[in-house]
C-alpha cells in the first residue's frame, strides 16, 4: 500500500525491491541526485545485529557522510546487496572522494527473514538494490509487505503458529520549520502496540486472543522453562530517521539513541538478546534548520512510533500468517 508521507522536503527518496516468492526484499533510503550527502549516526539497540559499514556513521569517522542506507532481508547474506547501491552511486559520482573516483558510504542492516516464510536459500541481491535506487520516490512510498518488510513477522515469542505479519512503514512529523521522517522495518520478537498501549499485532492463541509476548516469556522463565523462542528465531526491527536540522556528529548520535524510545513504547519486548534492532539517523552536513536537540528528539520518537505502527497496519498475511491489512 502507498503511504501519504512526502520525503521531498528532506531531499530523500525511498525505494523497494521485493521477491514475493522468496518472501524477502530490501529497502533503500537515498538522497535525491541533486542533494548533497548527509551526516549519519547509528544506535544499536538489540544484541543480535547483522550490519555493514556501521562504523562509518560514528562521529569520529573520517567519511562524515552517508550516501544511502540499506535495510535488507536475508540476514547477514542480504548485506551483500549493498554492492548494488554502491554501484548506482558510483555511476553518478556520489561518494567519499578519493584519488581516481569515489567510495559511496552505504551503511546497511538486515532482518532475519530466512524463515518462517519463503525459502532459506533466497536472499536480496545487488541487482535488486540497484533497481531499488532507480525506483526510489519521495512520495506515495509503498508500505506493508514490500521491500525489506516482505518476509517480516511479529509476535514470535510463542512460535510461528501464533505470529502475525510485519512489514515496512513510513511517517513524517513537522513542527514549524523542523521536519523528521522515519522508516521502520518491523520483524519483531515481541508484539506491536498502538499509541494507547493496546496490542494490535503479535502473538495470538487459536481463538485470536492476544497472548502478550512479554507475559509469555516472563511466565516461562518464572516456571523454570525456556522461552518458546530461541536465538535461531527470526526477528529484528530496523529503523532510520532523518531531519533537516543541522547537528554535530555527537548530537546526531544522541538523536539516534533517543529515537530508540519508540521501539520500547511500541514493541514489547524490544531490544532483546534475540533482536538486532538498530536506529540510523541522518541530518544535513551543512546549513539546515535550527532547533534544540530535545525538541527534535520528541518529533523523532513520534515519527518512528507512527512508522512502526504503519508497518503492521498495512501488512498483508500470507502462508497461514495473518496480517492487519487482510480485511
Amino acid at each position: 500500500m502507498s503511504g501519504s508521507s512526502d520525503f521531498s522536503s528532506l531531499g530523500l527518496a525511498v525505494g523497494h525491491a521485493t521477491d514475493v516468492a522468496g518472501a524477502t526484499g530490501l529497502t533503500v533510503i537515498r538522497m535525491l541526485e541533486a542533494e548533497p550527502a548527509m551526516r549519519g549516526a547509528a544506535a544499536i539497540v538489540g544484541r543480535a545485529t547483522a550490519t555493514r559499514e556501521v562504523p562509518t556513521v560514528t562521529a569520529d569517522h573520517v567519511a562524515k557522510r552517508v550516501d544511502a542506507i540499506l535495510l535488507t532481508g536475508g540476514s547477514a547474506y542480504g548485506l551483500d546487496a549493498a554492492a548494488g547501491v554502491m554501484r548506482w552511486m558510483e555511476e553518478r559520482g556520489r561518494g567519499f572522494p578519493i584519488a581516481g573516483g569515489v567510495v559511496p558510504i552505504v551503511p546497511a542492516a538486515a532482518v532475519f527473514d530466512l524463515a518462517p516464510l519463503g525459502r532459506f536459500d533466497v536472499r536480496p541481491t545487488a541487482q535488486m538494490a540497484y533497481d531499488a535506487c532507480e525506483r526510489a520516490t519521495t512520495h506515495e512510498i509503498a508500505e506493508g509487505s514490500v521491500g525489506a518488510g516482505t518476509g517480516c513477522t511479529v509476535g514470535k515469542a510463542a512460535g510461528r503458529g501464533h505470529a502475525m505479519k510485519g512489514g515496512v512503514g513510513c511517517a513524517l512529523e513537522r513542527q514549524g520549520d523542523v521536519i523528521v521522517a522515519a522508516v521502520a522495518v518491523v520483524n519483531a520478537f515481541g508484539d506491536v502496540r498502538d499509541g494507547n498501549g493496546r496490542i494490535i499485532a503479535g502473538a495470538r492463541d487459536a481463538s485470536g486472543t492476544w497472548l502478550d509476548s512479554a507475559a509469555v516469556i516472563e511466565q516461562a522463565s518464572l516456571g523454570g522453562a525456556p522461552a518458546p523462542a530461541t536465538a535461531g528465531a527470526p526477528q529484528t526491527t530496523l529503523c532510520a530517521i532523518a531531519t533537516n536540522v543541522h547537528f554535530s556528529g555527537h548530537d546526531l548520535q544522541q538523536l539516534a539513541r533517543a529515537s530508540s524510545a519508540a521501539l520500547y513504547k511500541r514493541i514489547t519486548p524490544a531490544g532483546t538478546a534475540f533482536d538486532g534492532d538498530i536506529v540510523f539517523a541522518m541530518g544535513p552536513q551543512g546549513a539546515g534548520a535550527s532547533a534544540p536537540l530535545p525538541s527534535v528528539e520528541i518529533l523523532a520518537v513520534r515519527a518512528l512510533e507512527s512508522a512502526i505502527e504503519r508497518a503492521v497496519r498495512f501488512a498483508k498475511g500470507r502462508d497461514g500468517i495473518p496480517g492487519l491489512a487482510d480485511a
